[in-house]
């Protein structure tokens, strides 16, 4: 299934290999993309490793709590909709960039935002290929394939779909993926509604009544019951920064925002968010009886045994319909993750070529055709390799989630101040612009640096004492950024404006408005 899946994405590489040629067909697929078809390709994009195999895995091990994430991921689409799909769309081009050069100085904005795109990218893509890496090397164990194996493997075949394919072929992997995921899911709710008769009551009864390892002895706990892993002294505030970061994390992601440069117009960029959010909306759903019935169903004892958190959802699958139906939810999980990271690498490719080499070093001029997608793929390998590296240091254990928990506090604390600001604020400048950047960069970064979950206590096999010790040493108490970064991301864009006057600015800001809100002069399809 692994084989015929590879195969089959391969073959669409193939095929979009002759359709990349361009700036426009390298990056934004010529803009060809209907609005349903971008909506399954961002569903792709979006239903990630972290919330197939991560959302399920916290489910698993902590409960109701972990269900908070599924809330978070859901409601931040409404974001997306309400605010930037279709301005993003009608103002730019290729990347974010765009939008904030539009009426800012180019320079210091495109190297702020390409500086952030490349750092939540990394973030996000590193998550994926943990994920990658545990459930390759956990199925093909013994065949002698590792977890450095696997994790190397996955890269590579990244690196080619968008090397070769570019967002054509990252598209239609992406769209390939959703389908899959959907109709996977969707058999393995039945199936556990199955086991318990169809009976949402049983199926919760059951998660109140799940046995767990603490201190070497087992003891039965609630699941159903709030304060497993948002635990006093803090835990209401870890839930609130989470929160924050999901809701508004969406719509700073650069992979996901670049999905709408490839819908002909802004009305295609609107019916894009629909479908997401039907597609979506209904997979989260889901994720509740995926989670719940992992507990109650496998254990988490038996889950930590074979894999840890991530491999929840496989092992699930398998305890209720064998290895055939585990191989397929695993290939599954292992399409969700190649899909993600190939949008991932375009949209870091294309903000380090569009915006920092083109625009930056060469003020917007190359110097022979084709150079800015020569420089894109080769920044795709970069940054595949790169991202291989540090998933290989940070080992299999580490919660794919909870990483993509930070990928989203840096987007919100960075992007989505000054897109916001951009679209919607007259009197914003590039001040403004690169100090929000800077700030919510740098201190979303700062602060996942000296948290507690950056000193590797994030797993369920971590004792509470020792939880506490070291959440007590840490200089930031809290598992994720938000609450402190992003208001600290708008503060000092909004200083930034207040401390300097841009006429330029403002005068381009009518037409800002004009061309986001009708379309006029937006980029057309090829």
């Amino acid at each position: 299934m692994f084989l015929a899946f590879i195969a089959a994405t391969l073959g669409i590489t193939y095929w979009a290999a002759g359709r990349s040629t361009g700036a426009s067909a390298f990056f934004a697929a010529g803009r060809r993309i209907t609005g349903w078809q971008n909506g399954l390709a961002i569903s792709g994009d979006y239903m990630s490793a972290a919330s197939f195999l991560g959302i399920a895995g916290l489910i698993a091990f902590y409960g109701y709590d972990g269900f908070m994430y599924s809330v978070g991921f859901l409601v931040a689409y409404l974001t997306v909709l309400l605010i930037v799909a279709e301005p993003l769309r009608n103002t730019g081009k290729f990347t974010m960039a765009d939008v904030l050069a539009f009426r800012l100085r180019e320079r210091p904005v495109r190297a702020w935002a390409a500086l952030s795109t490349l750092t939540v990218s990394t973030f996000y893509m590193i998550a994926q290929m943990v994920g990658a890496g545990a459930l390759v090397s956990l199925l093909l164990a013994d065949s002698g394939i590792g977890y450095t194996t696997a994790v190397t493997g996955v890269g590579i075949l990244m690196i080619v779909y968008v090397v070769f394919g570019g967002m054509l072929a990252t598209t239609w992997v992406q769209i390939v993926k959703a389908v899959l995921l959907m109709g996977g899911t969707i058999l393995l709710s039945i199936l556990v509604l199955a086991h318990f008769g169809f009976d949402l009551g049983a199926l919760f009864d059951a998660t109140g009544q799940v046995t767990v390892q603490e201190g070497g002895s087992e003891v039965t706990r609630d699941f159903m019951t709030p304060g497993m892993y948002y635990r006093p002294p803090h835990g209401a505030l870890d839930l609130i920064s989470l929160s924050m970061a999901l809701i508004f994390g969406t719509a700073g992601l650069p992979h996901i925002l670049i999905r709408f440069y490839t819908v002909p117009d802004g009305r295609s960029a609107r019916i894009s968010v629909f479908w997401a959010m039907l597609l979506i909306g209904s997979f989260y759903i889901m994720t509740t009886f995926l989670g719940f019935g992992a507990a109650a169903i496998v254990g988490p004892t038996t889950i930590s045994a074979n894999g840890g958190t991530n491999m929840s959802a496989p092992l699930l699958a398998q305890a209720l319909a064998g290895d055939v139906f585990f191989a397929f939810i695993s290939a599954v999980a292992f399409a969700t993750i190649l899909a993600v990271v190939a949008g991932l690498t375009i949209s870091a490719s294309a903000s380090f070529a569009h915006d920092f080499y083109s625009n930056v070093l060469h003020h917007g001029r190359e110097k022979e055709p084709g150079e800015e997608v020569r420089v894109a793929r080769w920044t795709a390998f970069v940054v595949g390799a790169v991202s291989i590296l540090i998933a290989i240091g940070l080992g299999p254990d580490a919660n794919v989630a909870f990483l993509v928990g930070l990928a989203f506090a840096v987007a919100a604390s960075a992007n989505l101040p000054v897109i916001v600001l951009s679209l919607y604020w007259k009197r914003f400048t590039t001040r403004g612009a690169v100090w929000g950047l800077a700030a919510g960069l740098l201190s979303s970064v700062g602060l996942i640096l000296v948290s507690p979950s950056f000193m590797g206590i994030d797993g369920p096999e971590v004792a509470e004492s020792a939880r506490r010790m070291i959440q007590a040493q840490a200089l930031y108490p809290l598992r994720n950024p938000g609450i402190v970064s992003i208001p600290l991301g708008f503060l000092a864009a909004y200083l930034g404006s207040i401390l300097s006057r841009e006429p330029a600015a403002e005068e381009k800001y009518v037409e800002l408005t004009v061309r986001a809100n009708t379309g006029l002069g937006a980029e057309k399809a090829i």
